[in-house]
C-alpha cells in the first residue's frame, strides 16, 4: 500500500493513468458504430496528454530541468490568478449580455457572450460591430423572445444605454489588459527568480529523482516486459528457497 501511494502521489505518473485510462475509453468507442468519432476525440486528446508526458525526460537536463519546475509553479499561480480574472470577466459579461440582449433566452448563447466573447477580447478580438450601435450594419433581426429561440432571425442588439455598453468594455479592457496581466507578469517574475536562484539545487534533486525512478523499473518495454516480469518471480522464488536452506542449516548446527 505503501508503494501504490507513493505511486499515485507523482503528477507524473497521474499522468502516466490518464492517458491509460483514456487510451481504453478511447479504443472502445472506437469499436462501437455509434460513438466511433467520440471514440477518435478521446485519442486526439489522449496523444496531447501522453506527448506532454515526454516533458519529464527534459529533467535529466542540467537547463531545461528546472524550467520544468518553473513551469509546474506558474501554473499554479495561473490557477490563483483565474480567479480574480473570472470575477471580473462574468461582472463584465453578465451586464454587457443584460444591456445588449435582455430578450435573447438561449442558454448557449448566453454562455458564448458571458464567457467566451469577453475571454476573447482580452486578446484583442472586439466585435465593435456587435456592440457599438453606431457601426452596426442594417440586418434582419428581431426582438421578438419565441423568434430568437426559432434563431430566425436573429437577436437584434438593444440600443438604449449602449454608451454604458462601451464604457463597461473600456474598463474591462484597462483593468483586464493592464492590471491583471500586469499582476500575473510579476507574478511569474517572481517565480522565475526563486526558482533560478537555486536551479542546482533543483536539478540535482530532479536527477537523482529520475535516475533512482528508471533504475527500479524493468529494461524492455511493453509487450516484452513480461519477460522481465517472469526473471523476477523466478528470482523471487530461488532467493526463497536459498533462505529457507540457509534457516535449516542453522536450525541444524544449533540442533547439534
Amino acid at each position: 500500500m505503501k508503494k501504490i501511494k507513493l505511486y499515485v502521489e507523482d503528477n507524473w505518473n497521474k499522468c502516466d493513468m490518464v492517458t491509460i485510462f483514456l487510451f481504453i475509453i478511447g479504443v472502445t468507442c472506437r469499436m462501437l458504430n455509434s460513438t466511433f468519432q467520440a471514440g477518435r476525440t478521446i485519442l486526439a486528446i489522449d496523444f496531447m496528454v501522453f506527448t506532454l508526458r515526454l516533458i519529464h525526460i527534459f529533467a535529466i537536463h542540467k537547463q531545461l530541468g528546472p524550467k520544468i519546475i518553473i513551469v509546474e509553479r506558474m501554473v499554479s499561480d495561473v490557477f490563483f490568478f483565474l480567479f480574480f480574472l473570472s470575477v471580473w470577466l462574468i461582472a463584465y459579461g453578465v451586464t454587457t449580455q443584460a444591456l445588449l440582449h435582455p430578450d435573447d433566452s438561449r442558454v448557449e448563447w448566453i454562455f458564448r457572450r458571458v464567457l467566451y466573447r469577453p475571454y476573447l477580447q482580452i486578446f484583442g478580438q472586439i466585435p465593435l460591430d456587435e456592440i457599438d450601435t453606431s457601426r452596426m450594419h442594417p440586418r434582419n433581426c428581431t426582438f421578438n423572445p419565441l423568434q430568437i429561440l426559432q434563431e430566425n432571425p436573429p437577436s437584434c442588439p438593444n440600443s438604449y444605454a449602449n454608451w454604458l455598453v462601451i464604457l463597461l468594455l473600456v474598463i474591462f479592457l484597462l483593468v483586464t489588459n493592464v492590471l491583471l496581466m500586469n499582476l500575473l507578469i510579476a507574478m511569474f517574475s517572481y517565480t522565475f527568480q526563486v526558482v533560478q536562484g537555486n536551479a542546482d539545487i533543483f536539478w540535482k534533486i530532479q536527477r537523482y529523482n529520475l535516475i533512482v525512478e528508471y533504475h527500479g523499473r524493468p529494461a524492455l518495454a511493453p509487450p516484452f516486459i513480461i519477460i522481465n516480469h517472469i526473471t523476477l518471480v523466478l528470482r523471487r522464488i530461488f532467493n526463497k528457497m536459498e533462505h529457507k536452506k540457509e534457516h535449516l542449516v542453522i536450525i541444524t548446527k544449533v540442533s547439534k
